[in-house]
């Protein structure tokens, strides 16, 4: 029977030749490389991050002392308050008119002297973009979110010593 079978081989059947196979290297080159790169990254991580923080946790946890750290909450900036704007809503044909008293909660002291500096060039975009605004956009409260982070963009676009942090509506009437 295997003499049936190699003269079939012969005359066009299975060809039995050793089968090349496939080197294994580039995939094994790549595991390495993403393997390296998230080791790297996560040192990277550990050291900036976590190293001294967690280490000490741990430590203390571990030994039995851990102490109650006071974590401070977050300070509030400077805050810089302006006079109320008074614009008529686009498409109201003067019918209706926003209010809006506006506070800056500002990254450093020394901006409050830059905005005292720019106030007419700041007040003049904080005026243009409000009177752009329909009653639909600014009524419900994620307009007003909207027009808040707006507002902050277009003063920092004017500020080059530090920035404003948010704006605060302090108030705000449609009539």
């Amino acid at each position: 029977m295997a003499q049936n079978q190699d003269a079939t081989l012969e005359e066009g059947g299975i060809d039995t030749s050793p089968v090349k196979k496939k080197s294994s290297l580039p995939r094994l080159l790549l595991f390495l490389l993403v393997a390296a790169g998230l080791g790297g990254g996560g040192y990277y991580a550990y050291t900036l991050y976590l190293q001294g923080d967690l280490a000490s946790e741990i430590s203390g946890l571990v030994s039995g002392k851990a102490e109650e750290q006071e974590v401070p909450g977050p300070v509030p900036g400077v805050m810089y308050a302006l006079d109320p704007l008074l614009v008529n809503l686009a498409e109201s044909r003067g019918r209706q008119v926003l209010k809006v008293s506006v506070a800056f909660e500002l990254s450093a002291p020394d901006v409050r002297a830059e905005l005292d500096e720019k106030l007419q060039k700041i007040t003049d975009s904080i005026l243009v973009l409000l009177s752009s605004k329909t009653f639909d956009d600014v009524y419900s409260v994620e307009g007003k979110f909207r027009l808040k982070d707006e507002i902050t963009m277009r003063v920092n676009r004017f500020l080059l010593l530090g920035h404003v942090r948010d704006a605060y509506f302090t108030e705000f009437v449609i009539q």
